[in-house]
C-alpha cells in the first residue's frame, strides 16, 4: 500500500498520523520545529499546547465531553496522552502539558509505520497528503495553499498569563469550584465592587502591545479567544458575566458571594503553576503586571509567563472542502485542525482522526467515513463543509449545531444528556477501520 504524508505536528497532524499508521499505512510526518518555530510555539515535542492546558469538560453531557466521548471511541492518540498527563481541574480535562506532548511525541516517533520528519515544507508534495500546518502556516507553503485555495481569512487569538501558585496571597484568594463542582481544583480571588471597578477601569485604559509585521492591519477578533481588554470594552458588567462571574461561589471572609472573581486554573502536574481562567491578552507585558495586580490575592503574584497574541489563518471550507475533509478541486489534499476552521483543541484533533481514516480509505478506494450529524464530530465537519454557510468563521463543539431530538426535551440538562446518548449510541455501530 502507498503511504501518505502529512504536513503539521501539532494535535491534527498528530491525531491523523496515528489513524492512518494504526491502520497500516506508512505515514510520512512533517514537523518544522525544532529547524523553526512558529510566533507562538517555545517546544521542540509535537502536538504542544499553546493558549491554554485545559481540554474542557469531562461529563457525557457536555458538548466538549461528548466529544471526546466520541473521539475515544474512534481511538483518539492524544486522549491517551491526556489521561497520562491530567491535572486536577475539576469537571474539566486538564493535562501538565510538558507531560502532554512528551508523551504524544514518543508514541508518534515509536510508532513503526511512522516516519518523523523535521524541516519546514515548502511545497505540497505528490500522492495523498493531510494538511494539517496550523494556524500560523505562513512562508512558501502558505503562498502555495493560498494558490491553491483562493486565499486565507484571518483573525487572532490570545493566550492568558501564567503565575506561580506560591506567589499568591492565599490569605485573600481560595480554593473552590463553581457550585462545588469537582472539588478545590481553582483558586478563586474575589473582588467587590470597587476593587472591580478599579480593575476595569485600569484594564480598559491599558496599554495594548504592537503587533507584529503581519498584523498592520486592525485585528479581527475571534469571538471564542478574544483578549480580555477587548471583551471589557463591551460594557463595565460584559466580565462579571463572563470569566469573572462570582456565581457559586462564596468567599469564607465575608461569607457572601463576591462582586466578581478571577479563577486560577492549574498548569502542571505539581500544582505549582496557575493559568488566570479567561484572561488571554494582547496588553504589554509591563501593563499586565501593573493591571493584573490589582487582582486581590495577586498583588505581589509572579508572572512566569505573560499573556501573547497572535495571528491564526484558515481557509473557506465551505466552499473549498468536501464532507471527507479533502478539497473539492484537488481530492487528493485534506485539511484536518484550526486551518479547516474548526475551533478549539479537542476539535482540532478529532478533524485529525477524520481526514487520517479518509486518507487510508483513499488508498484503498472505499467509501470515505462521514459521520452522521447526530454525532458532535459529524455535526462539527458538516457545518463546517456546509456551501449553505455564509461569512464563514471557526466553529466549536457544541449542542447547538447537533440536529434537534425526536422528541423535544424542555430542560436543558436532560435535553443534553439525551443528545449526547443519541450520539453515543450511534457511535458504537459504526465502523473505523
Amino acid at each position: 500500500m502507498s503511504s501518505i504524508t502529512i504536513i503539521g505536528g501539532g494535535l491534527a497532524g498528530c491525531e491523523a498520523a496515528w489513524a492512518a499508521a494504526s491502520r497500516g499505512v506508512q505515514v510520512r510526518l512533517v514537523e518544522m520545529k525544532p529547524v523553526r518555530f512558529s510566533p507562538a510555539h517555545k517546544s521542540p515535542l509535537l502536538a504542544e499546547l499553546v493558549c491554554s492546558n485545559s481540554l474542557k469538560a469531562k461529563r457525557l453531557e457536555s458538548a466538549a465531553g461528548l466529544l471526546k466521548a466520541e473521539m475515544r471511541q474512534m481511538g483518539s492518540l492524544l486522549l491517551q496522552a491526556a489521561d497520562l498527563a491530567e491535572v486536577d481541574a475539576g469537571g474539566a480535562l486538564a493535562v501538565d502539558r510538558d507531560i502532554f506532548s512528551r508523551v504524544v511525541t514518543e508514541k508518534i516517533r515509536s510508532h513503526p509505520n511512522i516516519q518523523l520528519v523535521s524541516q519546514e515544507a515548502q511545497s505540497i508534495p505528490e500522492g495523498i497528503v493531510l494538511l494539517a500546518a496550523g494556524p500560523l502556516c505562513e512562508g512558501a507553503l502558505a503562498e502555495e495553499i493560498r494558490k491553491l485555495t483562493g486565499g486565507f481569512f484571518s483573525f487572532y487569538d490570545a493566550a492568558a498569563p501564567i503565575v506561580a501558585a506560591d506567589s499568591v496571597d492565599m490569605k485573600i484568594a481560595f480554593f473552590a469550584s463553581r457550585y462545588g463542582r469537582g472539588g478545590d481544583d481553582y483558586i478563586n480571588c474575589p473582588m467587590n465592587k470597587e476593587e472591580y471597578t478599579a480593575f476595569y477601569q485600569a484594564l480598559i485604559g491599558a496599554e495594548i502591545a504592537p503587533l507584529h509585521g503581519f498584523d498592520k492591519v486592525s485585528p479581527k477578533v475571534y469571538e471564542g479567544c478574544m483578549p480580555v481588554e477587548v471583551m471589557a470594552r463591551r460594557g463595565e458588567d460584559t466580565l462579571r458575566f463572563g470569566p469573572l462571574k462570582p456565581v457559586g461561589l462564596t468567599d469564607p471572609r465575608t461569607g457572601r458571594r463576591p462582586w466578581a472573581a478571577v479563577q486560577l486554573r492549574k498548569e502542571n502536574a505539581e500544582g505549582s503553576l496557575y493559568n488566570l481562567v479567561g484572561f488571554q491578552t494582547n496588553l504589554k507585558f509591563g501593563e499586565q503586571k501593573r493591571v493584573f495586580s490589582m487582582i486581590p490575592g495577586l498583588e505581589n503574584a509572579e508572572f512566569v509567563r505573560y499573556g501573547v497574541m497572535h495571528r491564526n489563518s484558515f481557509i473557506d471550507s465551505p466552499r473549498l472542502l468536501s464532507p471527507d475533509l479533502f478539497l473539492k478541486k484537488d481530492p487528493r489534499i485534506g485539511f484536518a485542525g484550526q486551518i479547516s476552521g474548526v475551533e478549539g483543541y479537542m476539535e482540532s484533533a478529532a478533524s485529525g482522526i477524520v481526514c487520517g481514516i479518509n486518507a487510508v480509505r483513499k488508498l484503498r478506494g472505499e467509501k470515505p467515513l462521514v459521520l452522521p450529524r447526530e454525532t458532535m464530530i459529524g455535526s462539527l465537519l458538516s457545518y463546517i463543509t456546509d456551501p449553505t454557510v455564509e461569512k464563514f468563521q471557526p466553529m466549536g463543539a457544541n449542542f447547538g449545531i447537533l440536529p434537534p431530538l425526536e422528541e423535544p426535551v424542555r430542560d436543558k440538562s436532560l435535553r443534553y444528556q439525551a443528545l449526547a446518548e443519541r450520539a453515543m449510541s450511534i457511535m458504537k455501530t459504526l465502523d473505523f477501520q
